[in-house]
């Protein structure tokens, strides 16, 4: 994968991405119904609640590591490791295109 389609593949992973939060964020901060006077319902809405939370982090984080690539894209050094300056790998680079680490960091544990 060139440079070229790998800022495609990121850019619509970004906009995958963003429309998920969008979603998360409203879910989070724009309820339209009232709490349960039922206790077993607000345990229920609770652990919801919960898991969209997660789930809009989880969304924040990978959508930075897509932005980081893209810059990295612009800078020319996608393909290199960030920690090593190794070649990344072009089957890694598929299989996870805002990585940032060659496997050999990555398996490391290096950051």
């Amino acid at each position: 994968m060139n440079s070229d389609e790998a800022k495609q593949v990121l850019l619509g992973m970004k906009a995958e991405i963003e429309a998920r939060l969008a979603r998360t964020h409203k879910h989070i901060h724009e309820k339209e119904e009232p709490v349960s006077p039922r206790f077993d319902e607000q345990i229920k809405q609770t652990e919801d609640d919960q898991l969209v939370y997660a789930l809009d982090q989880e969304g924040q984080q990978e959508l930075g590591q897509i932005k980081l690539a893209l810059l990295r894209i612009e800078a020319g050094q996608y393909a290199t490791c960030s920690s090593c300056g190794a070649d990344i790998g072009k089957s890694r680079l598929q299989a996870i295109p805002y990585t940032e680490l060659c496997i050999k960091c990555a398996t490391q544990g290096v950051s």
